[in-house]
């Protein structure tokens, strides 16, 4: 056995240990946040990342309509993007309920604008002359609308979402994943964020008024798919992590009430999150934005393990959330404005993180993906600080 094949085989371990607040002699997880934002691979091939890099190949569209859904588009490119950098390997990928599954068409065309039928289901106006795109109707506007929605969906579970399916586009990860090569993260869409998704951000605040039994229904019916389609993906694979979307807070706090949380978020969680734990997920995460301080008591309760990106611009320091909730486990959480600011910058922002890296049960990296006012050269300065500090987690259980 090679050192090489040996290091890889630790992969998936040290990420767990990592958080789970253990200390190892080698060091904790190396690894970040989030997947490359295409204008800065732009900027860094330019300045020596390698060619191929690009937004197609990074991000290549779905020919199998059932990988809309089942989705291992960027898995492999990511992960060898990230191998260049040295990073520990994390293969990504996802299950979409199949929200998505319209087929784009053009409704109108004039000198002005394109009127068109996106593949969210939403219809736009993208104007020729400007820059802009404008919302002109929702996928949900009532009851008779989820209706339509839902039964468009079933349709296409059972052509696309298929056993075999499962087995081909998951199955090929077993193996690898079993070995320690690498660790898993998977993607899922949260209770809050597929509503908003489907009717726009001030219908849905004023949905959880005037319509709360469609939210219900739609929430229910997320969770009757998690627990049919999560049952058979994750009797394969077992991610070491799983994160939720829910992009509920904005820089002055969370748009919704803790008691309207857990009526139609929280409750949800609290009945799949100790399923996914009894097949094997090993943490499960919520990814939101924003100052969601308030909330956190509510998502620990519902079986929240932790969170990312913790978004440093918004006023959350992890450093003041682990002093009150010591046991909350982070991904991300540091300022990805630092990295373009230069060496003291980044020398700053990994002091100001130290307390809660050696206290363990945290993988420190960008707060989101890492801006195109970045060089490769900061940026590759910021992963070899990244590194070092590294060997320090979970050094201090404190």
């Amino acid at each position: 056995m090679t050192a090489e094949r040996k290091a890889a085989m630790n992969t998936a371990e040290r990420l767990i240990k990592t958080l789970n607040f253990e200390k190892m002699p080698e060091g904790g997880a190396f690894a970040e946040t989030f997947f490359p934002w295409t204008l800065t691979v732009d900027r860094w091939r330019e300045e020596g990342l390698p060619e191929k890099f690009t937004a197609e190949y990074l991000y290549p569209k779905a020919e199998d309509r059932s990988r809309r859904y089942f989705n291992d588009l960027m898995t492999e490119p990511v992960y060898e993007y990230e191998q260049f950098f040295g990073l520990d390997g994390i293969k990504r990928m996802s299950f979409r309920i199949p929200f998505k599954c319209f087929d784009e068409k053009v409704l109108e065309e004039t000198e002005e604008f394109i009127l068109k039928l996106d593949e969210d289901g939403w219809t736009r106006k993208y104007y020729k002359n400007r820059d802009l795109i404008k919302d002109i109707q929702p996928v949900i506007r009532d009851e008779e609308d989820w209706k339509i929605l839902k039964e468009k969906i079933h349709y296409e579970l059972e052509q696309y979402c298929t056993e075999e399916k499962i087995e081909e586009i998951y199955g090929k990860y077993v193996q690898g994943h079993k070995r320690g090569d690498f660790s898993i993260r998977f993607r899922a869409s949260g209770f809050f964020w597929t509503s908003r998704e489907l009717m726009g951000v001030e219908e849905q605040l004023l949905a959880f008024y005037e319509m709360p039994e469609l939210l219900h229904e739609i929430n229910d019916f997320i969770l009757e798919m998690y627990l049919k389609y999560f049952e058979r993906i994750f009797s394969l694979i077992q991610p070491e992590v799983i994160l939720f979307e829910e992009d509920l807070s904005g820089a002055n706090g969370p748009m919704i009430s803790p008691e309207m949380f857990d009526e139609f978020v929280g409750s949800y969680y609290k009945k799949l999150a100790p399923f996914l734990k009894e097949k094997g997920v090993k943490n499960v995460f919520v990814d939101t934005d924003g100052d969601f301080r308030r909330l956190i008591p509510n998502f620990l309760q519902a079986g929240i393990d932790g969170f990312l990106p913790m978004d440093v611009n918004a006023g959350m320091d992890i450093v003041e959330v682990r002093r009150e909730f010591p046991k909350v486990k982070f991904i991300g959480a540091f300022n990805k404005l630092a990295i373009a600011k230069g060496k003291e910058a980044v020398d700053r922002e990994f002091q100001r993180l130290l307390p809660v890296i050696r206290q363990g049960g945290y993988i420190p990296g960008a707060d989101h993906q890492v801006a195109p006012s970045a060089s490769l050269e900061d940026y590759q300065y910021y992963l070899k600080k990244l590194k070092e500090v590294m060997k320090q987690a979970g050094a201090d259980g404190k």
